[in-house]
C-alpha cells in the first residue's frame, strides 16, 4: 500500500459527518446489545444447577460452585493462573497504583544508586 497524499485528503461536509456519526452510533448500540447478550447467556449458564456424586451422596451444585472446586485444585497444584483468578474473584486483587510525579534528577540518581547497590 502507498503512502497516503495529503492532496487526496478532504474535511466531510456536515451531512457526510453526521451520517458516519449516525452509522457509529448503530454499530455501537449493536455492539452493547451483543456483549449485554453474551453476559446475560454466561450468569445464567453459570447459575444453572448440575447434579454430582460426593462420597455417594447427591448433591446440586451451580456451574460455577464447580469452576470454583476445579478452580481450586488447579491453585493448590501450583497454577498461579488459577489462584490469581480466585483472589481477583474473591475481591483480593491488589490495587495498581501509578504515581507521577516532578522529581529533580538528582533524586532519581541517588534512588538509582540506592537499587544499584543495594
Amino acid at each position: 500500500m502507498g503512502k497516503a497524499n495529503i492532496e487526496n485528503l478532504r474535511v466531510p461536509t456536515s451531512d457526510e459527518a453526521r451520517e458516519n456519526g449516525k452509522k457509529g452510533g448503530m454499530k455501537s448500540v449493536e455492539s452493547r446489545r451483543r456483549k449485554k447478550l453474551l453476559r446475560e447467556c454466561l450468569e445464567e449458564l453459570l447459575d444453572t444447577e448440575q447434579e454430582v456424586k460426593i462420597n455417594g451422596v447427591t448433591l446440586k451444585k451451580t456451574n460455577a460452585e464447580l469452576l470454583s472446586v476445579t478452580l481450586m485444585k488447579k491453585a493448590l497444584k501450583g497454577d498461579v493462573k488459577a489462584f490469581e483468578v480466585l483472589r481477583d474473584t474473591a475481591g483480593e486483587k491488589p490495587i495498581d497504583k501509578v504515581m507521577v510525579a516532578d522529581v529533580d534528577q538528582s533524586v532519581i540518581d541517588e534512588v538509582e544508586s540506592m537499587v544499584e547497590n543495594g
